[in-house]
C-alpha cells in the first residue's frame, strides 16, 4: 500500500521536473539562435570591410597615388579616412547590431601599401536576455595590399637611316626591285631627285620599314597611356639619327613627356633620312657609336622607380643593326675607300654589324635596354649587299641580341609587324620592372 502511494506521488511530481528540465534546454536553443544572429551580423561588418580595404588600395585610389609621392614610408592620413569611408557606406540600411570601435590604417612599406580596418559591435539578444546578458559583442578585422606601379622613362631610339627605306616584306622589296633600273630595294630619299625612289615607293604604294616604324611607335603611345596606373607613371622621348644626313646625330623628336598624346603627335614626323644627292658623304650616314653615345649623356641616372621623381630608364632601339660610318676608329670589318662625288672629300668607309660596347656602357649604369630588331633582309640582286654586308650577315642579329638587357629582344622578321613588336616589348619591359630598393 505505502509503495502504491509512492508511486502515484512520483508520477505527480513529474511535470514540475519536466518543466525544470525545460529551462536549460530552451537557454541552449535560445542562445545558438542569439550567437547564429551574432555570426550573420559580423559575417556582413567583414563583407564591408572586405571592400573597404580592397577599395582604398586600389588602382585609382588616393592612397596610392599619395604613397607614390612619398619618398619613405609611413602611414597615410588620406587612405586611412578613405577606407572609413567606404567601410560606412557599405553599412547604410543594414540592422542589428550597434556599431563600436573602427579603427582605418593604411601604410606605405617599400612599394607595398596596406589598408587594414578593425572593429567592434554589440548585438542585442533575444533569449540570452533572460539569463542577464543583453548583448553579445563581436569583433573582425580586414586588410589588403596593393604594389605600387613602377615609374618608368623610356627613351626611343629609331633607326631612320637610308637603310629603314627597304621594303616592310618581301612583297615591297620585290615591287621596287622590278620597278628600278639598278633593281634597288631602298627607297632612297634623294632630295636631287636623280635618284629619289623614296617618291617612286610612295607612288607604287610600297611601305617601307621607316612607315611601319612610325606607325607603330603613335600606337605605342596609345598602350603606354592605358596601361597607366598614373598620369604621370610613364614619360616617353623620342629620337632619331637625324633628318637628313647632312645633321647626321641624335636628333630629339620628342623629349621626355608625360602626355602620350603630345608624344603620338610628335612622332608622326619620324620619316626616312633626306640625302642632298647619290652617294652623299659616300653613304656614311649610320654610325651607332656618335648616336648611342650622345643617347648616354642626355638619359639621366636611373631610380629605383618608387616614386615620379626617381624613375627607372629604360631605352627602346630599334634598328637593322647595321653601321654604315666613316672610319674614326678601328672597323670590325674591311673597309672600303670612295668620295662625296661633289665635294670630292675622301672617306674610308667602314659596315660593320652593332659594336655592343656601346649598349655595355648603358646597361653599367642601370639603364635597361630593350632591342626591336628589323630584320636586315637579304638582298641577293644588289651587289653592294654580296660584296660588304653578306661577310658579316650571321652576326647583325647575334649582337643586336648582346646589346639588349636580359628578355628584352625581338627581331621582326618580314611576316611580323613591328607594331605588334614594340608593344609586347613594352609590356615585357612593364612586367620586368621591379624596385631596386
Amino acid at each position: 500500500m505505502a509503495l502504491r502511494r509512492f508511486l502515484k506521488d512520483s508520477r505527480a511530481a513529474v511535470a514540475p521536473m519536466f518543466g525544470f528540465a525545460l529551462i536549460p534546454l530552451f537557454g541552449m536553443v535560445g542562445a545558438a539562435i542569439d550567437y547564429s544572429v551574432a555570426s550573420k551580423a559580423r559575417t556582413q561588418l567583414l563583407a564591408a570591410a572586405d571592400a573597404a580595404t580592397v577599395g582604398s588600395v586600389g588602382k585609382s585610389s588616393v592612397a596610392l597615388s599619395t604613397a607614390a609621392t612619398m619618398s619613405s614610408d609611413g602611414s597615410i592620413d588620406a587612405g586611412a579616412t578613405d577606407a572609413k569611408k567606404l567601410f560606412n557606406v557599405q553599412l547604410i540600411g543594414q540592422l542589428g547590431y550597434t556599431l563600436g570601435n573602427v579603427t582605418a590604417t593604411v601604410t606605405k612599406s617599400g612599394s607595398t601599401v596596406t589598408s587594414k580596418i578593425d572593429f567592434t559591435a554589440d548585438v542585442p539578444t533575444r533569449f540570452m536576455g533572460l539569463f542577464g546578458k543583453s548583448s553579445l559583442s563581436i569583433a573582425g578585422s580586414s586588410s589588403a595590399t596593393n604594389n605600387l606601379p613602377i615609374f618608368i622613362d623610356f627613351y626611343l631610339l629609331l633607326d631612320n637611316t637610308p637603310s629603314m627605306g627597304v621594303g616592310a616584306t618581301n612583297t615591297d622589296i620585290d615591287a621596287m626591285v622590278n620597278a628600278t633600273p639598278d633593281q634597288c630595294a631602298f627607297a632612297c630619299h634623294d632630295l636631287s631627285n636623280s635618284n629619289n625612289y623614296y617618291n617612286l615607293a610612295k607612288n607604287l604604294g610600297v611601305t617601307t620599314r621607316i612607315d611601319v616604324l612610325r606607325t607603330a611607335t603613335q600606337k605605342l603611345m596609345d598602350t603606354a597611356k592605358t596601361t597607366a596606373v598614373f598620369s604621370n607613371q610613364f614619360r616617353m622621348a623620342i629620337y632619331t639619327f637625324g633628318a637628313s644626313a647632312k645633321n647626321a646625330g641624335l636628333t630629339t623628336i620628342q623629349s621626355l613627356t608625360t602626355n602620350m598624346t603630345t608624344a603620338k603627335s610628335a612622332a608622326s614626323a619620324i620619316d626616312l633620312m633626306t640625302v642632298p644627292y647619290q652617294n652623299y658623304a659616300d653613304d656614311t650616314d649610320t654610325d651607332f657609336g656618335d648616336v648611342l653615345t650622345d643617347l648616354n649623356n642626355a638619359v639621366t641616372n636611373p631610380g629605383p622607380g618608387t616614386t615620379s621623381s626617381s624613375p627607372q630608364k629604360y631605352v627602346f632601339f630599334v634598328s637593322d643593326g647595321v653601321a654604315d660610318r666613316a672610319v674614326g676608329s678601328s672597323c670590325s670589318q674591311p673597309t672600303t675607300n670612295g668620295s662625296d662625288p661633289q665635294t670630292g672629300t675622301s672617306y674610308k668607309r667602314c659596315q660593320e654589324p652593332l659594336n655592343t660596347s656601346y649598349c655595355t656602357t648603358l646597361k653599367n649604369r642601370g639603364i635597361k635596354i630593350a632591342v626591336l630588331y628589323t630584320t636586315y633582309l637579304p638582298l641577293p640582286t644588289n651587289d653592294w649587299y654580296k660584296t660588304w654586308i653578306a661577310p658579316f650577315a650571321s652576326q647583325i642579329a647575334a649582337n643586336m641580341e648582346a646589346c639588349a638587357s636580359p628578355g628584352l629582344y625581338f627581331e621582326v622578321s618580314p611576316s611580323q609587324g613591328i607594331s605588334t613588336a614594340m608593344n609586347a616589348l613594352f609590356q615585357k619591359a612593364v612586367s620586368q620592372a621591379r624596385l631596386t630598393k
